[in-house]
């Protein structure tokens, strides 16, 4: 019986004492996005399935968009290692983000901005290989999300309604 007394006596206390913890996780994700659900996107140059779904998460839909963003993405693959067979055990990769930002009601730019973004990759084994492909994919999104990020950032605290292109 002493047992339980006490043990109701140490969880009240515990309770009483963690009543004004703040979690540092408990808010969503405090990145304002003036863009969402007004853009229309369209991409060119190196085609990665992931930009798509980034795009839709970060950008949504619009059957009327305000803005029209274009992106163009380049890819290049440096060898950092290659063994005395010629195989390489070390690729750096950079995607170079050019964005464009549009006014769709008077097709005026607001905004150009270029993101890079850099991964290392080090390849497992000699031809097909899962686990390294799904590695390579994984960092190919991550750096395609911060890219994002990092635009949505910069686009927040800009102004949208002056041109750049204006005289």
């Amino acid at each position: 019986m002493r047992y339980i007394v006490f043990l109701i006596i140490a969880f009240s206390n515990l309770l009483y004492s963690c009543q004004s913890i703040d979690f540092v996780y408990s808010e969503q994700d405090t990145l304002e996005n003036p863009l969402y659900n007004k853009t229309a996107f369209r991409y060119s140059g190196t085609d990665n399935f992931s930009i798509y779904k980034y795009s839709d998460k970060y950008f949504g839909n619009s059957s009327e968009p305000n803005y029209l963003l274009k992106v163009e993405i380049e890819e290049e693959k440096t060898k950092r290692s290659v063994q005395k067979n010629q195989a390489v055990s070390k690729l750096d990769y950079e995607l170079k983000f050019n964005y464009l930002l549009i006014k769709v009601e008077n097709e005026c730019l607001l905004h150009a901005r270029k993101i890079f973004s850099r991964f290392s990759y080090i390849p497992k084994a000699e031809g097909y290989n899962f686990g390294s492909d799904e590695s390579l994919n994984k960092m190919y999104e991550l750096a395609i999300e911060d890219n994002i990020k990092q635009f949505i950032n910069f686009i927040s605290s800009k102004d949208l309604s002056n041109c750049q292109n204006e005289d």
